[in-house]
């Protein structure tokens, strides 16, 4: 594994993606186990404003909140965290782990950036890893803007709608998605059931509430608060 172009790939685009990462025997347990948690617990946790307004349906479970550390297989994978140093410089540190799910007919996820852009320094790194595979059929592909973490802010827009130069992924079971969180990115609507996991990673130094506050085309949302913080005209 060539770690100086992973490097160089990921500052240039702003991501870099792994195919057939982790193993299938592996990403079917894990599969199972965020499917049992999801099967009882299937209620939105944002208030009807934040979901109408920002165009994202998501319900997030934190295991290691809850001390369930299910997921050690890839949260502890030494080439995983391998990779992590190398974009972080060796300097970083685990944020949260949290697994997502989408329903079957839900709008999967609005344009955002996961914190806000105006201190490059203060960023998060999103390990994206998928457990299923994302074809046409189930919906839910990820679209990311290339070389957007360098871009400012998120343009006023429409929520959902195509900008020019993304690029839409169909990731399979096993992928790894490093994505940096000023990266602008979203869900595609989502056909049936989906789940994907985020193991967020920091730069030492970057506060633990950095994506408290959320970048839409809409607005800037804060999670802690409840509260639309900046509404955004288009």
């Amino acid at each position: 594994m060539d770690f100086k172009k992973i490097k160089e790939e990921f500052w240039n685009k702003g991501y870099v993606i792994f195919d057939g990462f982790f193993p299938d025997d592996l990403m079917d347990h894990y599969q199972q186990l965020i499917l049992d948690h999801y099967s009882t617990n299937t209620d939105w946790e944002h208030t009807n404003a934040y979901i109408s307004k920002s165009k994202t349906e998501v319900i997030p479970w934190f295991p290691y909140r809850e001390n369930k550390p299910y997921f050690d297989g890839i949260d502890k994978n030494e080439t995983f965290n391998k990779i992590t140093d190398t974009i972080l410089n060796n300097s970083w540190r685990n944020l949260y782990s949290m697994m997502m799910f989408s329903k079957a007919g839900s709008k999967g996820q609005a344009w955002h950036q996961d914190c806000p852009p105006e201190d490059s320094r203060m960023y998060n790194l999103n390990r994206l890893v998928y457990t299923h595979d994302i074809t046409e059929e189930t919906g839910g592909e990820i679209v990311i803007m290339p070389e957007a973490h360098k871009a400012g802010v998120l343009p006023v827009g429409v929520p959902h709608e195509d900008i020019e130069g993304q690029v839409v992924f169909r990731p399979k079971k096993g992928t790894v998605i490093f994505l940096h969180g000023h990266c602008f990115h979203r869900v595609l609507p989502v056909k049936v059931d989906r789940v994907s996991s985020n193991f967020r990673a920091v730069p030492l130094g970057v506060p633990e509430d950095i994506t408290d506050i959320c970048v839409y085309r809409n607005m800037r949302y804060k999670f802690s608060t409840e509260e639309m913080i900046e509404e955004r005209f288009y």
